[in-house]
């Protein structure tokens, strides 16, 4: 490496020895944040760390501290002007002025010098007070002078008097008799003027206050009170005045009816203004408007009672009445009405659903909200009912809880009103839906227990026959034996009479092999059945019975009893003997 690069080299190394870091190299074109300013001092710049880098790199003056000065420093609205001047040591500065912390606006009453430095405004109005400051600006910087203030006096303007209460009438106002009057003034000024009232024939001033009161005005304090307000600071100086009437004490008048509470399309109902003055003028208000007679709506001749033909619901009022006489006034209390209606119409629905119903599906065992509601005044009372029971259900909410197939029927609600003894009705149908049998454990019950005494009656009836019939045979065999027949003789005769307590089936149970050898002459049955029993088809026994449940035959008249043979021979007769 020859000489002249080692030099290269060396400066190199000497200039970033030298360099500053980068956070301290400033540009002046830019804000001057973290830097220390004075008059005639160096810049001395921190890096982000906070330390102080050292070394003088250039020189800036900032712009000297500006002071400023008004004349006159209070003033009078309109009547003067005013001046300020800033001052500053710099050359050729440029000045900006500032009012109210703002930019100031120039206007056609703001003159400024060619220089900038005086600021004349001309005339001064009441909205010119405030602070001013001017500020001196140059390539290093700005500076603000300290605010100055400017006061301007104004006022007082021209005022009014008020009264309350009272009843404003053009250039008059009316109170009434007896009442407290409050009187009142308030004048736009600065500073604040000063009060002074007189009253009707008196000249010098009996209140100094800005408001006084009187207490149960009388008819000989009416006249002209005056109020004069006085500003020392503009010496300018207003008076007020207004004509006060005291108008005789009204009584408040009394608005009557016959009865409070009516019937909704009543046929008249009048209500009565009550006054003690004679000749006095009535005027109806209705709801705080005046009201307007109609049809429905009649007033009397001396406006004094009111006609509501026929009464509606919406009839309720307020209703009021005022009285004016003397040039006073006053007003009733107001009155309402309350009117009996309904119930309306009847609407059922479900829960808090929109909509009347009157057909509702419900799961089994799910839970189910019927509302009943009508229109009535006063609330009508409600009552459910369903049919094919006795139950009644009172109240607007019916609650089923754990529906079951015997919920299911048309559920009657009536609504019933207890002043207009009226009632009206609406029904729903409830069906009950769901996988399991329409039969209730109940029913199934029931249906069960039936059958099984069923059952048990046949059984036992079965039982009574089967024995009976099991004991006949051995009771004959030993009371009655069956005597063997012998051979006739060629001779025709008829056979013996047979004994009394021979058996009648015996002849119902003839073999079918006779019944074409032996000619039966059948004979009308008996006159009368036997008790206890019922006509109807009977079952053929499945054997000869030899002792059937039957009376036993009488000893007379056998012939009308049992049936006569045509045929009585022997040979055939004795085919009847039954085997042993």
């Amino acid at each position: 490496m020859g000489p002249h690069w080692a030099g290269i080299l060396l400066s190199a190394s000497l200039w970033t020895a030298w360099s500053l870091p980068a956070a301290t190299q400033l540009d002046l074109d830019a804000t001057l944040l973290n830097v220390s300013l004075s008059e005639k001092d160096r810049f001395c710049a921190w890096d982000p760390l906070g330390t102080q880098t050292h070394g003088r790199f250039r020189d800036v003056e900032l712009p000297a501290k500006p002071t400023i000065s008004v004349s006159p420093g209070i003033v009078t609205e309109k009547a003067e002007k005013v001046t300020f001047r800033c001052d500053t040591k710099d050359i050729n500065p440029n000045i900006h002025w500032v009012f109210s912390n703002r930019p100031l606006v120039l206007h056609e009453r703001i003159h400024l010098s060619p220089d900038g430095r005086e600021l004349t405004i001309s005339p001064v109005l009441r909205g010119d007070a405030g602070s001013y400051q001017c500020e001196v600006w140059d390539v290093q910087g700005s500076q603000s002078s300290n605010p100055t203030y400017l006061v301007v006096n104004y006022g007082p303007d021209p005022f009014d008097i008020k009264v309350e209460p009272s009843a404003p009438c053009g250039e008059v106002v009316k109170v009434i008799e007896g009442s407290n009057v409050t009187f009142s003034a308030k004048a736009q000024s600065y500073p604040a003027p000063t009060y002074s009232w007189f009253l009707p024939n008196d000249s010098t001033p009996s209140f100094t206050e800005r408001t006084f009161h009187i207490h149960a005005v009388s008819r000989e304090q009416e006249g002209t009170y005056r109020c004069w307000a006085n500003n020392s600071a503009t010496q300018k100086s207003r008076l007020a005045a207004l004509r006060v009437q005291v108008l005789e004490h009204t009584t408040k008048p009394l608005l009557m009816t016959p009865n409070l509470s009516v019937m909704e399309n009543a046929n008249t109902v009048p209500l009565t203004c009550l006054t003690i003055h004679e000749g006095a003028l009535v005027q109806w208000l209705l709801r705080g408007q005046p009201l307007l007679p109609s049809k429905h709506l009649v007033l009397s001749e001396d406006n004094r009672t009111l006609f509501i033909h026929p009464l509606w619901r919406n009839d309720t009022g307020p209703y009021e009445c005022e009285v004016w006489h003397g040039g006073g006034w006053t007003r009733s209390d107001p009155l309402r009405l309350t009117i009996h209606y309904g119930p309306d119409r009847v609407n059922i629905t479900r829960g808090s659903q929109p909509g009347a119903v009157t057909h509702v599906q419900a799961e089994l065992s799910s839970n189910l909200t019927l509302q009943c509601w009508a229109k009535s005044q006063p609330d009508a009372e409600y009552r459910w009912t369903l049919e094919h029971s006795t139950a009644v259900y009172v109240g607007e909410k019916l609650v089923i809880e754990a529906l079951t197939w015997e919920h299911q029927g048309t559920y009657n609600c009536t609504a019933f009103n207890p002043q207009t003894r009226l009632a009206h009705s609406a029904s729903v149908l409830v069906s009950v839906v769901g996988p399991q049998s329409p039969l209730s454990a109940g029913s199934i019950a029931g249906i069960t227990i039936g059958v099984l005494a069923v059952i048990t009656l046949t059984v036992g009836l079965g039982y009574f026959l089967y024995t009976r019939n099991a004991r006949w045979p051995s009771r004959k065999t030993a009371e009655d034996p069956i005597h063997e027949v012998t051979t006739p003789t060629s001779k025709e005769e008829h056979p013996a009479q047979p004994s009394s307590d021979w058996p009648r089936s015996v002849y119902d149970n003839i073999g079918l092999e006779l019944q074409g050898q032996v000619k039966v002459k059948k004979m009308k049955p008996p006159s009368a059945t036997p008790e206890g029993y019922s006509h109807g088809s009977r079952k053929p026994s499945p054997q000869l019975a030899l002792h059937p449940l039957v009376s036993t035959l009488p000893q007379g008249n056998t012939e009308s009893v049992y049936e006569v043979l045509e045929n009585p021979e022997c040979s055939i007769y004795c085919q009847m003997k039954p085997s042993a």
